[in-house]
């Protein structure tokens, strides 16, 4: 039986008004073939009683639109109604308009409608952002090689140029370039992962955050050449956590606990820190650098993009007899970001250096020597490159950036000095 067939009967049997595309899972494996090919492929016998689960199909991602910077797009963010900030803050958020937020090597962010307009530019850092997030609707994050993390108002306004970002608070502490951040908007946190080996951890409340550090601080003349000459409040962090031998790539909450904090450094590992007690707890030990994190809350697991070209699933329980639980192969160069499907438990994209964005599902792997292998679902390749052979090192259109919002879609950027969308057609 095709698997279109066995969709629709499942559509049948379920007495859905509308059919929806289905895909089926067999002992952890998609069914990509008819039924009677699969169980040949994998030699089981037609009188073997089969497990089937069904689940709602992936939507191919189409490319819906991208919008064009002076300058590499290092990092962005969305904000929609169903997006995480919406949901921290809440009805007393209101009607939340759609809006992309990006960070830039020219040193600006930038805050996007869906239209193509830049609603409000944020000037302060010196140097390149290298992240950019929103904490709530009205308050961005920023940090880059300028060494600080810098906490924005955001007005809105549906005009180009109309809105405003305008900033609120300097954060110092780190002694090189902030190169990730990650922020818990109820409990007012804020981590960062340093080039300086590094995880720091901060307030958006300023009368929650303790003086700056002096020796951190720059020199009147410096500040009178800032184009932030407007001076902000200075703050330092609510502490340093340190123990990597190198520099610290990502860092994320655990979604479960916010005082659980997991970064990935190029020292080839994760580890699980106590926010309470600053006190690290675990340790788990890879054999490549490690460029990204994501938690997957549902599946226990935490998703590391690596130098090695490809995602190692790990589990960061303490009592976890291996390291790695599954391994998601088809990148071509290092991996160095991911985001989880807001609307699955298994499902992530990623966004490499090869200049592709990939989405996977971690119920579908199959088993080898020594590991648990998963391969992409789709692909997606950057529209500025169309037409073109794909390279291996991703020349000119390196992905630096990915967000999975579940309305705008997938939102990437990079090299090629553009944000791209993509989304399934419903």
């Amino acid at each position: 039986m095709p698997r279109y067939q066995l969709s629709t009967l499942v559509n049948r049997l379920l007495e859905t008004e509308k059919p929806v595309p289905l895909e089926f899972l067999i002992n952890g494996q998609f069914l990509r073939t008819s039924l009677d090919e699969f169980l040949t492929q994998n030699g089981i016998s037609a009188e073997t009683t089969l497990s089937v689960e069904y689940v709602k199909a992936l939507v191919p991602p189409l490319f819906v639109s991208s919008y064009e910077h002076d300058d590499w797009v290092s990092s962005l963010d969305v904000l929609s109604q169903g997006s995480r900030p919406a949901q921290w803050a809440g009805e007393q958020a209101g009607a939340v308009p759609q809006r992309i937020l990006t960070g830039s090597y020219d040193g600006l962010l930038r805050v996007w409608n869906m239209s193509n307009d830049v609603v409000a530019t944020g000037q302060g850092h010196t140097a390149a952002v290298k992240a950019a997030k929103f904490v709530s609707p009205q308050q961005v994050v920023s940090s880059g090689v300028d060494r600080t993390l810098r906490l924005w108002k955001f007005d809105d306004a549906e005009a180009a140029g109309a809105g405003s970002l305008t900033p609120t608070m300097e954060l110092y502490g780190h002694r090189a370039a902030v190169e990730n951040l990650a922020v818990h908007a109820p409990s007012s946190r804020i981590l960062s992962a340093s080039s300086d080996h590094s995880v720091g951890l901060w307030s958006t409340k300023k009368s929650e955050a303790p003086a700056a550090p002096e020796t951190l601080l720059p020199s009147n003349k410096r500040r009178k050449l800032s184009s932030s000459a407007k001076a902000s409040p200075q703050r330092g962090p609510l502490s340093m956590l340190q123990g990597h031998q190198s520099q610290v790539a990502d860092v994320c909450f655990d979604e479960k606990d916010s005082t659980v904090a997991y970064p990935a450094s190029w020292d080839h590992s994760v580890k699980t820190w106590d926010l309470t007690t600053s006190a690290c707890v675990d340790t788990r030990t890879t054999a490549q650098s490690l460029f990204s994190i994501c938690h997957l809350p549902e599946a226990g697991l935490l998703a590391t993009g690596t130098s090695a070209r490809h995602i190692t699933l790990i589990d960061p329980r303490v009592d976890a007899r291996t390291v790695s639980a599954m391994t998601l192969r088809g990148h071509m160069n290092a991996v160095v970001s991911l985001a989880r499907d807001p609307s699955s438990s298994y499902q992530i994209v990623s966004g490499s250096h090869d200049g592709t964005c990939r989405i996977w599902d971690i119920r579908s792997a199959r088993q080898e020597a020594t590991d648990r292998v998963g391969e992409a679902v789709y692909v997606i390749d950057r529209e500025s490159a169309k037409g073109k052979p794909r390279s291996a090192v991703g020349e000119g259109v390196k992905v630096f950036g990915v967000q999975w919002d579940p309305e705008v879609g997938i939102v990437s950027g990079g090299e090629d000095k553009r944000v791209q969308i993509n989304k399934g057609s419903s």
